[in-house]
């Protein structure tokens, strides 16, 4: 039994659901997402709840029904609030800009690296050493950042390069005299 899906996912106010054609629609101030949805699962508008049931008792029923719950949840949480990534970069020279709808990163290549801005991400650098990834889809979001932080991974022996804010780097001990 799952604990997770057993609660039913809140609709606040100013989003509209809608089930057509197995796919689920969500839309609220910050846009509209969609999930297909899986037949092993029933999916039930109640009121200003939506309710992910198991429609059959098969393994697989049981273990899609959390899963299938939290991205409900992630669908209705992108349409009210969004989501958003922070990266922190360290290093000596290394820093960051949004130019248009590029993200010039200076990394200590010997080129700096532009990298688009998808359509339904927003970027923002309040600092040379932060940037902000926002939108919509929890899925795009961390895609993005992800995208960005292979660019330069952090390294374990001065912590240089891009980290996710909050990311703790085990460091290396240097050579012992």
């Amino acid at each position: 039994m799952s604990r997770i899906g057993k609660k039913a996912v809140a609709i606040p106010a100013g989003v509209t659901a809608s089930i057509n054609d197995r796919t689920l629609v969500v839309t609220g101030p910050k846009g509209e997402l969609s999930l297909t949805l899986v037949d092993d699962i029933s999916y039930t508008i109640e009121g200003a709840q939506i309710a992910v049931l198991p429609a059959t008792e098969t393994r697989r029923a049981r273990a899609f029904w959390g899963m299938q719950r939290t991205l409900v949840s992630n669908l209705v949480t992108g349409v009210s609030d969004g989501f958003t990534k922070v990266l922190v970069i360290t290093g000596v020279g290394y820093r960051a800009s949004v130019q248009g709808t590029n993200l010039k990163l200076q990394l200590g290549y010997s080129h700096d690296v532009d990298y688009a801005i998808p359509d339904g991400i927003t970027i923002k650098t309040p600092d040379p050493t932060t940037v902000e990834i926002t939108g919509s889809d929890k899925q795009r979001v961390g895609q993005v950042a992800a995208e960005i932080r292979r660019w330069r991974k952090p390294e374990p022996y001065k912590g240089k390069g891009i980290k996710y804010r909050g990311e703790v780097i085990f460091r290396k001990e240097g050579k012992k005299k």
